[in-house]
Formats: structure tokens, C-alpha cells, sequence
């Protein structure tokens, strides 16, 4: 009699735990849901970054769905062991998977990067191992009678999926850094709160609130991502004008250095040659900046032809300014009408900014105009008969002033 109490309250206990659970997930999927149509209504994510998030977001939604699936069919009847298998397979096969998503929106490039193709070569590697896996038990196991447990070698599950997070959190500490982001130490809390949580279910695996969890860091990551893209220049990668006039407007520090660059005759770039290749020569300018400043200060691009550099140390200008020059002479080497550009600098004295931005460029004018107005380029024909020699500004010096 007594034993059949205890299964009747284990059983009662059961089914109110599968509804608490199963409200759990109903709010994930809101949520969820929510952030698919936040994604899609966004006017700041490219057509690959709503791809990225759209997956990670449907992944999470799949994961948590075959959680309660299992949770579900896990003690019913033996004809329900192919679904607790299935949607154990699917929930550890797919999760790592959310962490090569949100490393896949990173990038705003078209083609994804050569470490994202090896992510996923790993993810498909690991799917095949899981499958193939299923009737030894090696991750997990499902006895003839639909009883789930955990396998002989869980513990592979738990390392791939920190390896996934650690590949998350590496891959977006790195984009930040590139990015000059400032609040890319915002990463960590996140990744040590899921990673926290996860070695809270680990040890408590009738918790089950990972997704919940794995929604919300998903949610967060959205944030600031999008925070993190709001900063930057579309064409050039760099921190944009916006982002300038927030730095400055906080700056009272003294013993850095403003360097403030123009690009000579743009405008007949972009009437020789184009638009297009206007933009071309302007994201080659912006990336030797970056390379020769970035290590050293802050990267803008904050006009249509005009960057400026925060430095942080006025000592390293002059080495920064020769990379700069190097740079730009090895670039011209395959784009050889790249323009020529003047630039001028003033220290930051603690003063008001907006006086150290004119000083400075004044010294970058004053040697502009002491130059003789350049040869217009060739002919856009010229360019298509010899495009080895056409716009040939290698001729006319790089301008610098202090």
C-alpha cells in the first residue's frame, strides 16, 4: 500500500514538475520569438547577421522543445524510446552549434572566415560521433524499458560544449579588439555566468533551466552586438563620427595626440574612376590607419575623406606615422591610383577638443597648400588599357605636419 503511495506522489510530483517546466519554455519561446522578429524588423544587421541570429535563435527554440519532449516521453511506454532517443540526440548534438551562430554574425563580410568553416566541420564531425555513438551508450542512453541516463562517457558532451563557449568568447573578445570596441570586457560576465550555469546543471541535471539561461545570454548578446555595430563606420571598419564626438566629449586627459588626415584630391577619384572605386580607396586609407594606429589609440573615420587617431601616447606618433607612409606606398604597389593624404597633428593639452581639432588641422592645411595642385589622373580608357600605370600618384609626396 505504502509503495503505492510513493509512485502515486512521484508520479503527481513528476507531472507538476513537467508543467513548470513546460511554462519554463513557453516563456523561452516568447522571448525567443520576440527576438526573431527584432531581428527581422532591423534596419542595423545585414542580410548574414539576421541569417546568424535567425539560426540561434530557432536552434535555442529546437533545444528547449526537445527538452520537454524528453522530459515528456522519458518512463512512458517502450514504443516512445525512438523519440527520447531523437530529441536527446537532437538537444547534444545542436547546442554547440548556437555558439558557431553567434560567432557567424560577426563577420559583416559575405564569406564566412576560414576558423567559422572549421568550426563547423568540428560540429558536423561531432553530430556523426553522437549518432554513431547511440548504441553503446557513449553520451547517453536509453534502456529498452525508455529510461534516460546519462552515458559512460558524458563527459565528452561537457567539453565540447565549453569548447564552444570558449570559441564564442574568444572569437568575440578578438572582433571587439579589432573593432577598438570599448566595452568588449562586457564579454566576460557573460561567458562566466554560462558558464556558471552550466556547471550548475551539470551537478543538478533535474534543473533544467540551461536554455532559459542560453536565451537570455542570447538576448544580452544581441545587445551588444548591435551596441558594438552602432559604433563602426559601415565602409571602413572604423569607430564612426558619432563614436568620436561620445570620446571626446568625456576626454580631459593630457599626453595623447589628435591626428587628423584628409585624403588629396578625392573628388577626382571619384570622377575619373568612380564612386566604387572611391570606396575602395578609402577603405585601403582606413585600414593602414588602423594598422599603423590602432595598437596605440582610437581610429575614426568622422567626414566623407577625413579620419582622425586618439593617440594615447603622443611619443609613438612619428613611429605610427612611418607605417602609416610604409603602408600606404605597399598598397599602392596593386592599387595604383590610391591618393595621396595630408595629415597634421596637435597634442592634447587638456584644453577644450574642439580647439585641439582646429590646431591641428590647420598644420595639416598649411602643408596641403604649400603643395602644387597635382596632374589630374588619366582617363578612365588609360586606366582599362594600362591599369598597371594608371593614376599614377606615387609621384606626388604624402603630406605631414606636427
Amino acid at each position: 500500500m505504502k509503495s503505492v503511495q510513493h509512485s502515486d506522489l512521484k508520479r503527481v510530483k513528476q507531472i507538476a514538475m513537467n508543467g513548470y517546466y513546460s511554462v519554463l519554455t513557453t516563456i523561452d519561446l516568447f522571448v525567443l520569438s520576440f527576438m526573431g522578429l527584432l531581428t527581422r524588423l532591423s534596419e542595423s544587421l545585414n542580410k548574414k547577421q539576421k541569417r546568424g541570429f535567425f539560426l540561434a535563435f530557432a536552434l535555442i527554440a529546437g533545444i528547449s522543445v526537445m527538452e520537454i519532449v524528453t522530459l515528456a516521453v522519458d518512463g512512458a511506454p517502450a514504443k516512445y524510446r525512438w523519440l527520447n532517443i531523437a530529441s536527446n540526440f537532437l538537444g547534444f548534438g545542436w547546442s554547440p552549434a548556437v555558439a558557431i551562430c553567434l560567432v557567424y554574425v560577426q563577420d559583416r563580410k559575405s564569406a564566412p572566415r576560414q576558423n567559422l568553416r572549421f568550426a563547423v566541420g568540428c560540429e558536423i564531425a561531432y553530430l556523426l560521433f553522437l549518432a554513431f555513438s547511440i548504441p553503446f551508450g557513449t553520451v547517453f542512453s536509453v534502456s529498452a524499458d525508455n529510461v534516460y541516463s546519462r552515458g559512460t562517457h558524458f563527459h565528452i558532451y561537457i567539453a565540447v560544449y565549453f569548447a564552444a563557449i570558449f570559441y564564442l568568447s574568444l572569437a568575440t573578445i578578438l572582433t571587439a579588439r579589432a573593432f577598438q570596441n570599448r566595452s568588449r570586457a562586457l564579454i566576460y560576465p557573460l561567458m562566466v555566468f554560462l558558464t556558471a550555469e552550466t556547471i550548475v546543471q551539470v551537478a543538478l541535471p533535474d534543473l533544467h533551466v540551461t536554455w532559459l539561461c542560453v536565451t537570455l545570454l542570447a538576448v544580452l548578446y544581441y545587445i551588444y552586438c548591435t551596441e558594438m555595430w552602432n559604433q563602426l563606420d559601415a565602409l571602413t571598419g572604423l569607430l564612426n563620427q558619432s563614436s568620436y564626438l561620445h570620446r571626446t566629449a568625456e576626454m580631459t586627459r593630457r599626453g595623447g595626440m589628435l591626428v587628423v588626415f584628409d585624403v588629396d584630391h578625392f573628388k577626382h577619384i571619384n570622377d575619373r574612376y568612380g564612386h566604387l572605386q572611391g570606396d575602395v580607396c578609402l577603405a585601403e586609407i582606413a585600414d593602414c590607419i588602423k594598422k599603423a594606429y590602432a595598437s596605440y589609440g582610437y581610429c575614426y573615420r568622422i567626414g566623407g575623406d577625413e579620419f582622425c587617431v586618439l593617440l594615447k601616447d603622443a611619443q609613438r606618433e612619428a613611429a605610427c606615422a612611418r607605417e602609416f607612409l610604409r603602408c600606404l606606398e605597399e598598397r599602392r604597389q596593386t592599387i595604383a591610383f590610391l591618393p595621396t593624404v595630408s595629415f597634421g597633428a596637435a597634442a592634447l593639452s587638456g584644453e577644450n577638443m574642439e580647439k585641439v581639432k582646429e590646431q591641428a588641422d590647420r598644420r595639416m592645411y598649411r602643408y596641403k597648400k604649400k603643395e602644387l595642385s597635382p596632374p589630374l589622373p588619366p582617363p578612365k580608357s588609360a586606366m582599362r588599357q594600362n591599369p598597371a600605370h594608371a593614376g599614377d600618384f606615387t609621384q606626388f609626396p604624402i603630406h605631414y605636419s606636427k
